[in-house]
Parts: structure tokens; sequence; C-alpha cells
């Protein structure tokens, strides 16, 4: 029988990417959307309404694939949002919506599929971070927050669930060329602000990294390489070289030569 994929945030972009990719390989997936009627470019695999913060729609949404499939072999946890500004000039309801989406989120969704997980007596839980989780960037300081919490409670979690045989691990992506900087979040650059001038001058640079970013599909071939390795690591990077290296620097680098490389990356 084809395994059962559920992917969190799969109307566009990265996860419509993956769906589309393990569509093609004879996978039965179901991706979620907030809104599924009002994605223009449908894929090729069903959507269903489901948001992350909201209990109901995700005990829905798992129903729904379990009623239809009877099982759920793989859940992809991707959905997302950015989040940019001085962090003290971030709204707290901000900060609060990011975690809510990008780890709170994703812990709902698993807590929601692992019980039927836990009866297959199998599972593979995949939860997409980001490079920008292994260090604190200028003015993303609260997105590299959220997906640092998520990738450091999969660890835990992959040794609690390890007994059930049930797989877990992060995917942690660079720049991609998706729409995320179109929804994500960003402070406004105050007039007159103390942090006018350089967070002005970053965000410019974060979006020109996206725009030039990687295709998805690189993503996606990852992703399908991982589910089909039978003792998967704790973590995977996907990205070009020096966003990937850039974490292995941060390890053997004093903090200090370290942050002097970002600055000098950001023109701070």
């Amino acid at each position: 029988m084809s395994k059962v994929v559920f992917i969190t945030g799969g109307s566009s972009g990265i996860g419509k990417s993956i769906g589309t990719f393990l569509s093609e390989k004879g996978y039965v997936v179901y991706g979620t959307s907030r809104n599924p009627e009002t994605v223009k470019e449908k894929p090729c695999f069903p959507l269903i309404a489901m948001d992350v913060l909201d209990d109901a729609t995700i005990s829905n949404a798992v129903s729904e694939v379990i009623k239809k499939e009877n099982k759920i072999d793989i859940l992809i946890n991707n959905a997302g949002v950015g989040i940019t500004g001085p962090i003290e000039e971030t709204p707290d309801a901000e900060i609060h919506r990011a975690f809510a989406i990008n780890y709170y989120g994703p812990i709902k969704v698993l807590k929601a599929v692992l019980p039927y997980m836990r009866n297959q007596k199998s599972g593979f839980i995949i939860n997409i971070t980001s490079i920008g989780g292994y260090m604190g960037l200028p003015y993303r300081g609260i997105y590299s927050a959220t997906k640092a919490a998520l990738g450091v409670t999969i660890e835990s979690l992959r040794m609690e669930t390890k007994v059930f045989g049930i797989k877990m691990t992060t995917v942690a992506p660079g720049d991609f060329a998706t729409n995320i900087a179109a929804g994500r979040y960003h402070a406004p650059v105050i007039t007159g602000s103390p942090y006018e001038k350089q967070y002005s001058d970053t965000l410019k640079i974060m979006n020109e990294h996206v725009d030039t970013g990687s295709d998805p599909l690189e993503m996606a071939k990852a992703i399908y390489k991982i589910i089909n390795t039978k003792k998967p690591k704790v973590h995977y990077r996907v990205g070009a070289f020096m966003q990937k290296i850039s974490i292995a620097l941060k390890r053997i680098l004093p903090d200090t030569w370290y942050e002097k490389l970002l600055l000098k990356h950001y023109k701070l």
C-alpha cells in the first residue's frame, strides 16, 4: 500500500513542492491550508482546511485523513510564518503569534497524530525548522528563536517516541525562492527610530536572499531521500553551501568572531 503523507502548509512554497514531488513518486498526499477555497493555483493533491492556531481544525483535519486512509505514515510539519524587526519595536502580539504558529502549532499537530502512529507502531514525523534557527540573526531574532525552540524540543520528543517505533527528525532549509517574504510579518520601519537605517538596509538584504534563493524542488528531493533513509539523523540542513557551513563555523569559532562575521555579512 502507498504511504500516506500529511503536510501542513501545503498550498504554496516548500510544502506544495514537497507534496507535488511525493505525489509523483506514488505517495498518497494530503496538504492543509487555512482557506483551501481561496488557493488560486491548486496543487495536484487535496487540501484540507486547517489552522495550526485552532485545535478543532487540527483534530478535524487529522480525523478526515484517518477516515479516508485509515492511517498516517508520514507527518511533515511545514506550516510556519516569518517575522522580522528590531526586537524592541516588535509588538508583543506578533511575537506571541510567531511562537503560536512556528512552535506551538507543530507540537499541536504532532500530538494529534502521535496516538495513531503509536497504534500503528510506526510513523515518521519530519519538522521543518530553519538554518536561521541555529543562530541569532539581526532583526530576525524572534524567528530564529521559534525555530531553535522547535529543533530542541524535537530532540527530546524523538527519544520519548522511539520505543513506539516512531521516527522523528528536523530539516532546516536555508533561503529558498518562495513567497515567504510576502507572508512574513515585518515590523514597520519607523521614521526617526534609532534602528531605522540599519533595519531598512537589513530588510533589503533579507528579501534579496529569498528572491535569489534555491529552487524548492531541492528541498522536496531532500525530503524524499530522508523518508527513504532507514535510520534518519536527528537534524538535516538543506541549502546553499555557505548557509550550511555557517552552522559549522558557529560551533568552532569564538562567539565574538562569529558575531563579527554576521555583522559584516549584514553590513551592520
